[in-house]
């Protein structure tokens, strides 16, 4: 139980300091598990989702051979940008939650800097 309670403590510690930082961005929040990687981005002034993508999503699940690798966050990296941009978001805050930035973490943010993202 108290490892849990450190991990949340670290979520929260982290996206705290992401708001104040954030000038008005809107967040892209990123959330991976043993089997996907999830990325969204969020208006934390409106308190709504602007887009979403995942290794779950249907565009991406028949081109991958597995969710849980770095090539796979690299792509949903790239979706994700190429999502926001669609929808008129070019400029973010990087919200990692309690994930160090590496490995998959990391592939996704530069995937989602290649599409046209800038944070």
């Amino acid at each position: 139980m108290a490892n849990n309670d450190n991990t949340i403590q670290r979520k929260l510690r982290t996206r705290n300091r992401i708001r104040q930082r954030a000038a008005g961005r809107p967040r892209l929040s990123v959330h991976r598990s043993g089997k996907h990687i999830y990325a969204q981005i969020i208006d934390d002034v409106a308190g709504k989702t602007v887009c979403a993508a995942s290794t779950v999503d249907k565009d991406l699940r028949s081109s991958l051979k597995t969710g849980a690798n770095i090539k796979a966050a690299e792509k949903v990296g790239k979706l994700i940008a190429e999502r926001s941009v669609a929808q008129g978001v070019k400029e973010v805050v990087f919200d990692r939650g309690e994930f160090r930035y590496h490995g998959r973490v990391k592939a996704l943010a530069e995937g989602a800097r290649e599409g046209g993202l800038a944070f």
